[in-house]
């Protein structure tokens, strides 16, 4: 079992999902119940997950969970390049937030590497 408070790409998911909320405030309500929705839920899947994994077991299944929130991170990234795409944002927030979210899938995909 991991202490998933200790892990840094866990700490920097919740900076993320908490930038996501923030920056969705801007976005127009016709999203709200649409892509704001879906981004939202995929920005809080990435630390949910790793918390839930981290709590499993063995490795085995904190690498399952890793991979789920992984996934969530590609979701995410896919969303907010058509928010880019769709100019609901400045591509400076949105570049800001890709960012965040390339340096966590990094992070994530080293750290399930090295847990097998």
């Amino acid at each position: 079992m991991h202490n998933f408070e200790k892990l840094l790409f866990w700490q920097k998911s919740i900076v993320l999902a908490k930038n996501v909320y923030i920056i969705c405030q801007e976005i127009s309500n016709d999203e709200k119940y649409g892509l704001i929705s879906q981004i939202k839920r995929s920005a809080v899947s990435i630390p949910s997950n790793i918390a839930e994994g981290s709590g499993r077991n063995g490795s085995k299944e904190f690498n399952h969970f890793l991979a789920v929130a992984l996934g969530s991170a590609f979701e995410l990234q896919t969303q907010l390049i058509l928010v880019r795409e769709l100019n609901l944002l400045s591509e400076e927030k949105i570049n800001a937030l890709l960012s965040e979210v390339s340096e966590i899938q990094r992070m994530i995909y080293s750290f399930k590497n090295n847990l097998k």
